[in-house]
């Protein structure tokens, strides 16, 4: 008797230690969860770091627009020579972005990011100096040196969140840096208006301070992730990257001409705007100019955020997303065909065309991003980045030219042009139930 009661007293105590130890190994389980992998950051810190190179991409760009028609007053130079000013930065990183990403798939995305945020900021100071002594020449010299530092930034950055996060917190990163990017073009043309009520050429000088900023957060508040597998060889690298396309080719390519499309009419339009409200009948200049090229913007940007946030992986909400925003790019620009005269109306069209943008900018963002391995992310991603700057490249020159012959051509052309992205989209760019 006395044995038995041993025996189960012995059990009990046995089967009570054993499941204290697995409530304190489910616990230790759960702690490690919540802790940031590969001992990285808090992940907001994260967040915040990564944010702040799209943020400093678009500042290279969307502040100096508010300016170009005073650049053209103090320079002497002509409207084509302004846009050349975005354009040749814009062309600039374009041809770079594909060398940068095939750098950062065989080093790593920091030894790419890093040397370009310094390039970029060394080069808006010697922007500053050409536009201090007049010097066109040096100007434009200064912004290629720009646009070969920005080929580093944000495209390698989308690589790089990629590497960091993966389902749910990959499309809700993604979905940032959309948002972020677009958050500083609705800041850009206000902080630029700002900057030239001092002098015109302060938006060239601020470059470097926010280029310092970004820097400080990507070295002290991201750590990458360690490469256990070898660089690919050079041929081998090739190699998979055809193959990539060989078998997604059809929806790839739908996509890098959707992504493409969208930002060269948004900085085509930002463009257009600049010129169009400094003349009568409206006359805005200054700040208020800077307020009213940010609306459409800022429609975008909040809409970008939110469907980056709840898209996740789901293939069939990205696909709906995606074909919805082209729906209101086409709607609302072939309105702006006849509605361009009244201020408010016009206004709102481009808003709801924004909007349309960032429905669909953070679903391609996702699938492309999603699409190939870690190894060869980065010249995917660069590939998709270097055509959207292309469409910001040509975007200013091509509305400038365009207005030249009628207002009304400019948005026959781009309401056209997302009518023939919208049919690629939906006949071609058709994801799963669950994106990769």
């Amino acid at each position: 008797m006395d044995a038995a009661r041993t025996k189960r007293k012995l059990g009990v105590t046995f089967t009570s230690d054993m499941e204290d130890d697995a409530a304190w190994e489910s616990q230790e389980r759960a702690k490690q969860k919540e802790k940031p992998e590969g001992g990285r950051k808090n992940k907001v810190l994260e967040y915040v770091a990564l944010a702040t190179v799209p943020v400093v991409l678009v500042l290279g760009n969307s502040m100096l627009v508010p300016i170009l028609p005073t650049m053209q007053r103090e320079l002497g130079i002509s409207k084509f020579q302004s846009s050349l000013v975005i354009s040749l930065f814009s062309v600039a990183a374009a041809i770079i972005i594909p060398i940068a990403g095939y750098l950062s798939d065989r080093f790593s995305r920091k030894a790419v990011i890093l040397p370009a945020l310094v390039l970029y900021g060394g080069a808006g100071i010697l922007a500053g100096f050409g536009a201090v002594w007049h010097s066109y020449p040096t100007l434009i010299a200064a912004r290629a040196l720009q646009g070969i530092g920005a080929a580093g930034t944000a495209p390698i950055a989308m690589a790089l969140v990629g590497d960091l996060y993966k389902d749910g917190k990959e499309s809700q990163a993604l979905g940032l840096i959309e948002a972020s990017n677009g958050s500083g073009k609705v800041v850009s043309p206000i902080l630029g208006s700002l900057l030239a009520l001092w002098v015109w050429y302060a938006a060239f000088f601020a470059f470097p301070v926010f280029c310092l900023l970004s820097l400080l957060a990507m070295i002290f508040l991201i750590k990458e992730p360690e490469r256990t597998a070898e660089p690919k060889p050079i041929k081998e690298y090739i190699r998979s990257v055809k193959n990539i396309f060989a078998k997604n080719g059809r929806w790839l390519l739908s996509s890098f001409f959707s992504g493409s499309l969208a930002l060269f009419i948004l900085f085509g339009v930002l463009f257009f705007l600049s010129n169009v409200l400094e003349k009568p009948p409206y006359s805005i200049n200054g700040v208020w100019k800077g307020l009213v090229l940010a609306i459409p913007l800022f429609g975008m940007v909040a809409t970008a955020y939110i469907t980056g946030t709840v898209i996740r992986k789901n293939g069939v909400l990205i696909r709906w997303l995606m074909n919805i925003g082209l729906v209101l790019m086409v709607v609302s620009l072939a309105l702006a065909i006849w509605l361009n005269k009244n201020l408010y109306v016009f206004i709102g069209l481009l808003t709801l065309s924004s909007i349309g943008t960032g429905f669909l900018l953070p679903c391609l963002n996702t699938m492309i991003t999603g699409a190939v391995e870690k190894s060869e992310r980065g010249m995917i991603t660069s590939l998709y980045s270097s055509l959207r700057f292309f469409g910001v490249a040509f975007g200013p020159p091509l509305f400038g030219w365009m207005m030249g012959i009628s207002h009304q051509t400019v948005f026959i052309t781009v309401s056209c042009l997302s009518l023939i992205a919208l049919g690629l989209v939906f006949f071609l760019v058709k994801p799963g139930k669950q994106v990769q």
